[in-house]
C-alpha cells in the first residue's frame, strides 16, 4: 500500500498568521477570542468570536483573482502559498505536474447576502458584479485555488459540516494511496462575518460569557455554556512517499489512518457510538491500538452535550491508557468547517516541537470527563502518533491518526 505524507503546512488563524506565530500561540496557551461589535450591532445573543484580520492580497494576486474570492477563500489562498512554500513547491512545479485538492467548506453565507441586497437595492441582477457567482458557491475555495495556482488534478469541496475539513484530508489519502493522485493539496476554511454565524447564534449554540472572551471556550469545563465561532484557513500537501523522497520533500508526518462513520439518528445530536466507531476505524487503517496513541485532539467545542458524548466514547477507549487529551478550541473557539484540518496543523507542530497545548479554562471537571486525561496546562512530550477528532451536524464523523516519520 502506498503511504502518504505531509510535506507541507499553512495555516491563517485567530492564532497566527502563519506557522511561527501559531507555534508561539500554542505553546503560550493564548486565546484567540474576543468581541465583534458587529454581532450585538445585528442582533446576536453573542458577540464572542474568533478574531483575524483580513489579508491584504492587493500586490499578491491580481484584481481578477481578487474580485472571484470570498472571504474564506483569501484565508485559503494565504495558507496554501505559505503550505507550497513550505513544502517546496513553486508555480513551476506545479505548471509541469498533475497535483489535485480537496477543501472543505460548508458555506459562503456572506457573499450571497450582499449579493441578495445589492439586487434588492438596485432591482438589478447585473449590479452583483462579475464576482458575485464564483464568490457565493461552496465550492468557491476549491474553484478559485485551482485557477491561481493552475491545478490540474482533482478538484472537489468537500461539505461535511464541522468535519469537513478533516474528510478532505481523509479523501486526500485514499485517492494517493490508490494512485490516483500523487499531491493533492488539502485542507479547509471558514469565513468569520458576522453574516455568517447568525443562525447559530439563534439556536442558542454560543457562550455568552462575554465578561472575558478568552475564558469563554471551555471544552470539557463543567461550566461551559456552548461555544464561539471562529475561522481562517488551514492547508496540508499530501504527497505519496516514494514521491516525497525522490523530489527532496520536507517530510513532516505520515497519515496513517481514517477513520469516519455516521451517527444515523437526530441532526443535530451527537453520539458516544459514532464518534467510537469513527476512532477505531481510524486505528484500525493505521494498524494502531488505544496505548500506542501519545495524544489527542478533541473535537470537543465547549458544547454541553458535544463534549459529553466525546467524553464517554474518549473514556470507553482511552480510558484505561490515560491518554493526554485537550481541545485546541480552548484557545481558538470552533473553527467549524477549517477545524479539522486545522487541528491536523496544530497537532503537527506539537508533534515538531515535543510538547502538547493545553486545554485552556478547564478548572472544574464534569461526571463525563471526571475521568480523562486533560492537559490543562502546556507540557514537553514526545508525541510519535496522534489522533484527531471531528464531528459535524448531520452526524458526520471522522477520525485521523498522524505518525511521526520513520
Amino acid at each position: 500500500m502506498r503511504r502518504v505524507v505531509i510535506t507541507g503546512m499553512g495555516i491563517y488563524s485567530c492564532l497566527g498568521k502563519n506557522l511561527d506565530e501559531v507555534t508561539k500561540s500554542l505553546y503560550a496557551g493564548k486565546s484567540g477570542i474576543g468581541i465583534d461589535p458587529a454581532r450585538l450591532e445585528y442582533g446576536y445573543r453573542s458577540p464572542l468570536t474568533g478574531l483575524l484580520e483580513r489579508p491584504m492580497l492587493k500586490g499578491l494576486l491580481d484584481r481578477r483573482s481578487r474580485v472571484c474570492l470570498a472571504e474564506e477563500g483569501e484565508y485559503a489562498y494565504m495558507a496554501t502559498a505559505e503550505a507550497l512554500k513550505n513544502a517546496g513547491i513553486d508555480l513551476d512545479y506545479l505548471a509541469q505536474n498533475e497535483v489535485g485538492i480537496f477543501y472543505g467548506n460548508d458555506s459562503s453565507a456572506k457573499a450571497v447576502i450582499e449579493a441578495h441586497s445589492t439586487a434588492m437595492q438596485y432591482k438589478d441582477t447585473q449590479m452583483m458584479g462579475s464576482g458575485a457567482i464564483f464568490q457565493s458557491m461552496n465550492s468557491t475555495v476549491t474553484m478559485n485555488l485551482s485557477t491561481i495556482f493552475k491545478l490540474r488534478g482533482v478538484n472537489i469541496t468537500i461539505s461535511a459540516a464541522c468535519a469537513s475539513g478533516s474528510h478532505a484530508i481523509g479523501l486526500g489519502l485514499l485517492f494517493i494511496r490508490n494512485g490516483m493522485q500523487d499531491v493533492v493539496i488539502c485542507g479547509g476554511a471558514q469565513e468569520t462575518s458576522y453574516l455568517s454565524m447568525g443562525s447559530f447564534d439563534g439556536i442558542g449554540a454560543f457562550s455568552i460569557r462575554t465578561d472575558d472572551p478568552t475564558k469563554a471556550s471551555r471544552p470539557f469545563d463543567r461550566d461551559r455554556d456552548g461555544l464561539v465561532p471562529s475561522g481562517g484557513a488551514a492547508t496540508l500537501i499530501l504527497e505519496e512517499y516514494e514521491h516525497a523522497v525522490r523530489r527532496g520533500a520536507p517530510i513532516i508526518a505520515e497519515v496513517a489512518g481514517y477513520g469516519f462513520s455516521s451517527n444515523g439518528a437526530n441532526i443535530s445530536q451527537p453520539s458516544d457510538h459514532g464518534s467510537a466507531t469513527a476512532m477505531r476505524r481510524a486505528m484500525q487503517d493505521a494498524g494502531v491500538m488505544p496505548a500506542d496513541i501519545d495524544y489527542i485532539n478533541a473535537h470537543a467545542t465547549s458544547t454541553l452535550q458535544g463534549d459529553a458524548f466525546e467524553a464517554m466514547s474518549l473514556q470507553a477507549l482511552f480510558g484505561e491508557c490515560h491518554t493526554p487529551i485537550s481541545s485546541t478550541k480552548a484557545m481558538t473557539g470552533h473553527e467549524c468547517w477549517m477545524a479539522g484540518a486545522s487541528e491536523i496543523v496544530y497537532s503537527n507542530l506539537m508533534m515538531l516541537n515535543s510538547f502538547i497545548a493545553p486545554n485552556i479554562n478547564f478548572e472544574n471537571p464534569d461526571e463525563y470527563s471526571q475521568h480523562l486525561n486533560i492537559i490543562n496546562k502546556t507540557i514537553e512530550k514526545n508525541i510519535d502518533v496522534y489522533l484527531s477528532n471531528s464531528f459535524g451536524f448531520g452526524g458526520t464523523n471522522s477520525a485521523l491518526v498522524i505518525k511521526k516519520i520513520k
